[in-house]
């Protein structure tokens, strides 16, 4: 056991390419066959450690599941499962997550659940309760995963910051979100960031997606020592921290204005693959630079021209309209796009992502006519209902609106606008923003005297995590809606729906009549 352990220990710290290498001198070494045949006639006898800790090394150093090798070892740990320590439990769970389900491991991996389930009130060390809950993995039944949890939170008092993001990632590996354990490992997470190395940041990042937990504390303290250290980080990992809290829908501000410095400064960086990773995280977070908006559009642009001869269709789709969503119009790249064949190729594909495509399409397309400069505002705009139906989550509002206005012709709803653009509610006032007038008086002239609202009640996914910052998609229909003469009123819908009625109408008259729901100037791309 001290020999495998031993060469184990020293095998694991080598490289891939030295690991490939030394695997096939130890296969081959005499002395190894030898120590293996030892291992097989001698496994019955061995104490409860040396069994688990020989399974261990043997598994990692990657000797196959189907020899006698390893089934028998496997057949005796079975055998021997009630002898096992609570560390012997540990690493035979972790022994497990490596091998395939086959006869023997998946008897075994049944009565180590029902052993740890034994054992769990016993286990006071945070170590192997996370080493546990990672073995056991999101499979595990949810009262043991309860167990787990409650094991944990008896030991939180003494958590560690190692322990802490061994325990967040074992939640994650578990699929079971703690609010009360992953609270303590963030605050824990957070006092001593600088500690963590990066790896385990971007880990963390991505079991705050998996587990659907957002801490903005936590998001903050993380993009705020990436920002204060970004001289010691390169331009890929900078990006991928990006890219980690894109999916969290989270903006980290002063992170992506370094970004953009870096980018601006070597543009080099930016092959195919990172150019569409920053289009994705700059579009998706709503995100442009006050002071270098041009230089920085121009940059990403130029980068795309370079990129035409060799980008597929698709990639070239994602590319412009992420560069439309930010309010940006790369006509060579459009040309290339709208070309007969691209766009045909595109449409005609059969794909799981065909109606993304044409979404997207019909985006781009709204977006060379909206944002184009020689766009004016039109006098009139053709709608029409939608549906006479209110959908549940708008009935609310519905009948807020009748009581505050006292009739429900002083509205419209479910209106669609060219484009396809949808709002939840219409309503239209004098130009003064003192009265508001009946649809049915303004429907069928154009009358520039006339104020229109647009109400949308969207949810908070819509929102960069912890603000009332709209994302890229949101932050484009509103620019469109001003563009076609509609002043937008953003409801987020979650907290309408937890307001009294009569809050409800208050909060709406509010918005009706403030004169901050008509702001003198353009919404701007990033406006919130």
């Amino acid at each position: 056991t001290n020999c495998l352990t031993t060469v184990w220990r020293l095998f694991k710290n080598l490289s891939e390419d030295q690991q490939r290498y030394e695997k096939q001198l130890i296969f081959e070494h005499p002395a190894f066959v030898k120590l293996c045949q030892q291992l097989l006639r001698d496994s019955r006898r061995m104490t409860r450690g040396d069994l688990v800790f020989s399974l261990h090394a043997v598994v990692n150093l990657g000797v196959p599941q189907n020899t006698l090798l390893v089934q028998t070892l496997v057949r005796v740990c079975q055998e021997k499962l009630n002898q096992l320590d609570n560390r012997c439990i540990s690493v035979l769970a972790t022994t497990l997550g490596g091998l395939d389900k086959d006869k023997n491991v998946s008897a075994l991996q049944a009565g180590l659940q029902l052993l740890v389930e034994q054992r769990i009130p016993s286990i006071r060390d945070i170590f192997i309760l996370q080493n546990l809950m990672k073995c056991m993995g999101k499979d595990a039944p949810v009262f043991l995963k309860k167990k787990l949890e409650m094991a944990v939170l008896k030991e939180i008092d003494h958590l560690t910051f190692p322990n802490a993001l061994r325990v967040f990632l074992a939640l994650a590996a578990m699929n079971y979100c703690s609010i009360p354990i992953l609270n303590a490992c963030s605050k824990k997470i957070q006092e001593n960031v600088h500690d963590a190395p990066f790896r385990q940041l971007i880990l963390i990042l991505e079991a705050c997606y998996n587990l659907q937990y957002r801490n903005v504390k936590l998001f903050s303290a993380l993009a705020d020592y990436v920002n204060s250290t970004a001289c010691l980080w390169d331009k890929r990992q900078i990006m991928l921290f990006l890219s980690a809290f894109k999916t969290l829908g989270f903006q980290p501000t002063e992170l992506m204005g370094i970004f953009v410095e870096k980018v601006t400064e070597d543009p080099e960086f930016l092959n195919l693959k990172n150019l569409l990773i920053v289009l994705r995280v700059y579009s998706r977070l709503n995100y442009v630079p006050r002071d270098q908006k041009h230089l920085f559009f121009e940059t990403l642009h130029s980068c795309l021209n370079k990129y035409l001869p060799q980008i597929s269709n698709t990639e070239l789709l994602k590319a412009v309209y992420s560069l439309c969503i930010l309010g940006y119009l790369p006509h060579r790249a459009l040309d290339e796009l709208l070309q007969k064949d691209s766009r045909d190729e595109l449409l005609l594909s059969d794909d799981l992502y065909k109606e993304q495509k044409e979404m997207m399409l019909r985006c781009v397309k709204a977006c060379m006519e909206l944002d184009s400069p020689s766009f004016v505002k039109p006098a009139f705009v053709l709608t029409e209902n939608f549906s006479s139906l209110v959908s549940l989550n708008l009935r609310k509002a519905r009948e807020a609106l009748i009581e505050l206005l006292g009739d429900e012709n002083m509205f419209r709803q479910n209106v669609e606008l060219p484009y396809k653009y949808r709002i939840d509610f219409e309503i239209r006032m004098d130009s003064d923003r003192k009265k508001v007038l009946p649809i049915a008086a303004t429907d069928d002239h154009a009358d520039s005297s006339v104020q229109r609202l647009a109400f949308l009640f969207v949810p908070l996914s819509a929102f960069c995590v912890g603000t009332t910052h709209p994302q890229g998609k949101l932050a484009m229909k509103k620019r469109h809606l001003n563009k076609l003469g509609y002043h937008v009123i953003l409801v987020l819908n979650k907290k309408f729906q937890e307001m009294t009625n009569e809050d409800a109408v208050e909060f709406l008259k509010g918005k009706i009549y403030s004169e901050n729901a008509f702001p003198s100037s353009e919404v701007t791309v990033q406006d919130n």
